[in-house]
């Protein structure tokens, strides 16, 4: 691990003036990621801003019914939060779905939004990696890309986004809340990240100087009958081949709304938004389900060692969804 400076922000201001300070800082909250990169030689910041004691840690609901989830909440704490587990399953279950209880412990809410690829090329120095080193190679297309993504991918990049509580916020339509130098702005989950296109070592929009706060998750009814599915090569410590996040609103067996998201396909967390657009005002079947995953995966660039996802998608959704469509009708 390189020497790095450690500076220690005891307020909000005081963190950005030190990201505006030092534009190569990193911030640090459970360091489950940071810590891991900077021993692997990854990042190498030159100054390291713990913000551990800063005022966002709690999860508050909002006068119109949403909640906010502060940037600092550790990960078990929002999966075992009571409201958290009637109101939004499916968050929960994909937290725990995640890493170890003692990962959990450490991690955080705006950390986990943050983390980056498990492609094992970006993960080692002596290799290329357009991610790591823009304009040195992908040479995962040519390599090991099992577990790689297949949607939004571009030919510089085919890293996929391994967070599983990212997924189920994104189907649930999460607002991020940002400050930076000039000031505080909101955005939508959805548009915090970017497709790799020429630029695969921006994962997200954030600009320089700039960290995450809080999460909003809106009063979303149907959010109460989601479920989270992770399938994976083991039964636990693993990153999802393929993941679904979904809410059903079912009426005589007709689809009124549906929110969807799935991991370990995307370059990025996947709101399914074509599949949801096939399946608003459908019936409620199998033959709908395969069709709606069909329309997702119409622009599905896979390469031959992570083909078989697309496989899987198909063969997963629909009986997912039936099930979820049982339990909405209870």
């Amino acid at each position: 691990m390189n020497p790095f400076r450690y500076e220690r922000a005891s307020d909000t201001s005081t963190a950005i003036a030190l990201l505006t300070r030092f534009p190569e800082a990193a911030l640090l909250a459970g360091g489950t990621n940071l810590v891991d990169h900077m021993k692997l030689g990854i990042a190498q910041p030159h100054t390291v801003i713990d913000i551990t004691q800063l005022p966002y840690q709690q999860i508050e609901q909002l006068p119109d019914g949403s909640l906010r989830i502060g940037a600092m909440v550790r990960n078990s704490d929002l999966a075992a939060d009571t409201t958290i587990r009637q109101r939004y399953p499916a968050l929960a279950q994909a937290l725990l779905s995640g890493a170890s209880g003692q990962l959990r412990n450490l991690a955080t809410t705006g950390g986990n939004l943050l983390q980056r690829t498990r492609c094992v090329y970006f993960q080692d120095v002596s290799k290329p990696c357009n991610k790591r080193v823009p304009g040195s190679g992908c040479p995962a297309r040519q390599g090991y890309h099992r577990n790689l993504a297949i949607l939004g991918v571009s030919e510089h990049c085919i890293a996929s986004h391994p967070s599983d509580m990212a997924v189920a916020m994104m189907a649930f339509d999460a607002t991020v809340h940002i400050v930076g130098p000039q000031g505080e702005r909101t955005l939508p989950l959805l548009l915090l990240y970017r497709q790799p296109g020429n630029e695969p070592e921006r994962d997200t929009v954030l600009k320089p100087g700039e960290m995450i706060t809080a999460v909003d998750l809106p009063p979303l009814p149907m959010a109460a009958h989601s479920r989270y599915l992770k399938v994976r090569d083991r039964a636990s410590y693993a990153f999802a081949l393929v993941s679904i996040a979904a809410a059903l609103d079912v009426e005589d067996n007709t689809i009124r709304d549906i929110r969807l998201a799935l991991g370990g396909v995307g370059s990025m967390p996947w709101r399914a938004l074509k599949a949801e657009n096939v399946l608003r005002g459908s019936p409620a079947t199998e033959e709908m389900f395969l069709q709606a995953a069909n329309a997702e995966l119409a622009d599905a660039y896979p390469l031959p060692g992570n083909a078989f996802k697309i496989d899987l998608v198909r063969r997963v959704l629909p009986p997912f969804l039936l099930e979820l469509t049982e339990e909405s009708k209870r």
